[in-house]
């Protein structure tokens, strides 16, 4: 058994290897462009020995105990020539896939298989003789792996002490091949990542990992109206719509619309976005809250000042997924992390590229985690600036290099950029349990260790850049949004613990009059708002307000299970399975109960349903990103 197992580990990663060479000749010009070829060999060793060792960890494990015994030798056959046929079919089909979708198979080719008549109907017709050589290649390989793995040589004995000393190697190393890594975060499809172009980031990986991903992905995926209650799509789309002010111009993408600016420049500004890791009002002394915060305060008077902010969730992906995409919350899992929104899903990256900007992502730790490398990647980002290519940081901790070291990038970058119109989404780490920075930048109260410490690290780094930023040649050309993704530690007694949605936001730089806007805001209007103050007129389908023409006055946010949407000072809560309630809302903390209005509650119904439906059409995109 333990031969039959090597024979299939080396028979495998011939396949994956020699499938992988193929695809990238095929589309050399792309992958020559991207850096040439040892990205994808590189990633692909790391990603196929981690489909190899899932199919081949237990039989190697196994294989001293077992080795002598035919009905182990059978089943371990069987199960062998069952991956090794997934294998060949997944990557006879990745050609065809590729050709008319610009990827490897994945979520899509899964959901194919539930119109089998239709798929090989269509197959059949307009792509017969493609489907008659994959066959063909498929049943060659399936009669040489049968006949490879009917000839493997009988295991030599091994001694008891010998066979624990095999079973415990193997295991370590299976265990680290499924891994994929000694750091704390396993390999994902981000991991390999390492380019633009969202096809060739897939070459890395296999078509049978590909797909049991998106299958193992979509349990992120939950449906909004089995949850919530059910609203005909017309209506839903139409509430939405008018509450944010757009009038529909096509089916296929119902909230795309023409935004003029503010005002028009000759040259216009580029955006850098300042994601604060966990940083709530509760901290912020302008807000009302403990007063950690000197520099940001100092900040808010010379900028435009939202005062009532609300995050739309309490995770950082949903915070990304607001200010990136301008995607409102559902209980789905954020859309950085499903499958259907890999590539051709919009972003302000995917809409600047048509004006000529350059888009990246930095990020002081690493930027695979909760996929956010291979989804900015995949939708319009140049590049990602995550820990591996900092410049000697001076601080890493659990999460990544410190704010400053961020920051010190973000300045270094901005130096550079010359007349290339940009767009930088920055991203914070240390602000996060365990509560760790550089020492000799403040003086700590109390524990050292805590996160109204870190809370005043966080704010001296971000005195320090914008010090920096004012005396800068980029600052008159630049607008800067400063905004938390989330508050921390978010709990408490109410269905929707609002106190714990408020977050800090202003927009400062270049020419960005100074005001204190005191509307309820939410963060998909923020990236709305900056489009019309950087002087660009661009067509999009985010759905939230221009605060340049008037809007705000609503937030919506998911909190676990329970979806609230704020008007005014009208809080609707809806729970799984159950009537929705209504509340008098008053910051910081009261809740009055009030008779529901039944017109608010289909408003907030429609809006948590909304990106569901949006996502599950494909409807959240570009003309020219449709496929």
């Amino acid at each position: 058994m333990r031969n039959l197992t090597l024979l299939f580990i080396g028979c495998s990663l011939v396949l994956l290897t020699l499938s992988r060479c193929m695809l990238a000749a095929w589309q050399w010009q792309r992958v020559k462009q991207a850096g040439g070829l040892w990205p994808i060999i590189r990633g692909g060793a790391r990603i196929d020995a981690n489909l190899i060792a899932t199919l081949a960890g237990i039989p190697l494990i196994l294989s001293p105990w077992f080795g002598d015994s035919s009905l182990a030798i059978g089943i371990t056959r069987g199960w062998f020539m069952f991956g090794w046929v997934l294998m060949v079919l997944l990557e006879a089909s990745t050609p065809q896939f590729i050709d008319e979708y610009d990827t490897r198979p994945n979520r899509l080719y899964v959901e194919y298989l539930k119109h089998p008549r239709e798929v090989f109907g269509m197959l059949w017709k307009g792509y017969k003789a493609t489907l008659i050589g994959a066959v063909a290649v498929i049943a060659a390989l399936a009669w040489l792996a049968w006949w490879l793995f009917h000839r493997a040589q009988p295991d030599a004995s091994m001694a008891w002490w010998q066979g624990i000393l095999f079973s415990v190697a193997a295991a370590a190393v299976v265990a680290l091949a499924i891994r994929g890594t000694l750091k704390h975060r396993p390999i994902n499809p981000s991991t390999v990542a390492y380019c633009a172009d969202s096809m060739l980031n897939t070459l890395p990986l296999n078509s049978l990992y590909s797909v049991a991903y998106a299958i193992y992905s979509m349990k992120n995926e939950r449906s909004a109206t089995r949850v919530y209650g059910h609203m005909d799509s017309e209506e839903c789309n139409g509430l939405v719509l008018r509450e944010a002010g757009i009038g529909q111009t096509r089916q296929d993408i119902p909230s795309l619309h023409v935004q003029h600016p503010a005002r028009r420049r000759e040259r216009p500004l580029n955006l850098v976005m300042i994601v604060e890791e966990s940083l709530g009002a509760q901290y912020i002394g302008n807000l009302g809250g403990a007063g950690y915060t000197p520099c940001i305060d100092a900040l808010a008077k010379d900028a435009w000042n939202f005062t009532r902010a609300y995050a739309t969730g309490t995770r950082s992906v949903r915070g990304l997924e607001a200010l990136s995409a301008g995607f409102p919350p559902t209980i789905s899992d954020a859309v950085l992390r499903l499958s259907g929104a890999q590539s051709n899903f919009f972003t302000l990256a995917q809409l600047l590229r048509q004006h000529g900007y350059h888009s990246r992502f930095i990020y002081g730790g690493e930027a695979h985690f909760d996929n956010m490398k291979n989804f900015f990647l995949g939708n319009g980002f140049d590049h990602v600036h995550d820990l591996p290519h900092f410049q000697e940081p001076a601080f890493v901790g659990t999460w990544g290099a410190s704010d400053e070291d961020m920051f010190n990038e973000l300045h270094r970058l901005l130096l550079n950029d010359g007349d290339q119109p940009t767009f930088t989404l920055a991203f914070s780490v240390s602000n996060h349990s365990p509560w760790e920075y550089p020492e000799g930048r403040i003086t700590p109260e109390g524990d050292p260790r805590s996160v109204s410490n870190t809370v005043r690290y966080a704010d001296w780094a971000i005195g320090r850049f914008f010090e920096q930023a004012r005396t800068s040649d980029y600052w008159n050309n630049t607008v800067f949004l400063l905004v938390a993704d989330h508050d921390a530690k978010v709990g408490g007694a109410r269905l929707v613990p609002m106190r714990h949605f408020h977050i800090p936001a202003m927009i400062l730089g270049a020419d960005v009059e100074a005001r204190r806007d005191d509307r309820i805001i939410s963060q998909i209007d923020l990236p709305v708002t900056l489009l019309s103050l950087m002087g660009l007129e661009t067509e999009h389908p985010m759905p939230g307000h221009d605060l340049t023409q008037g809007g705000g006055g609503r937030a919506m946010m998911q909190y676990k299970e329970n979806y609230g949407y704020l008007q005014g000072d009208q809080l609707v809560v809806l729970e799984p399975h159950r009537g929705a309630t209504q509340y008098r809302y008053q910051a910081p903390d009261v809740f009055d109960p009030v008779a529901l209005d039944e017109t608010l509650a289909r408003v907030a119904l429609a809006h948590v349903l909304w990106p569901n439906q949006i996502y599950n059409d494909r409807a959240y995109t570009l003309p020219h990103l449709q496929t």
